[in-house]
């Protein structure tokens, strides 16, 4: 039963986080890339940055909704 809640509860933070986190890691990394470039940037670049945040954004959120998940839930 405790699993069951665990995985669910993991799943339910993981969406309600994907999408500020995705979002926070896209405009960071837009903002890096024009700082470091010195000029906008066009749209194939903003979509390779879309798709790298994403993966990053993924990747972050499902290691943190695990961590905590076991430490609020205590589990052993």
């Amino acid at each position: 039963m405790l699993n069951n809640f665990y995985v669910l509860s993991v799943i339910i933070l993981s969406l309600l986080l994907y999408y500020p986190v995705n979002k926070l890691i896209f405009i960071l990394s837009i903002r890096r890339l024009e700082r470091k470039t010195g000029k906008q940037l066009d749209n194939i670049q903003k979509a390779g940055q879309l798709r790298r945040s994403r993966f990053v954004s993924i990747f972050l959120i499902l290691i943190f909704s695990c961590l905590f998940n076991i430490n609020i839930l205590d589990i052993k």
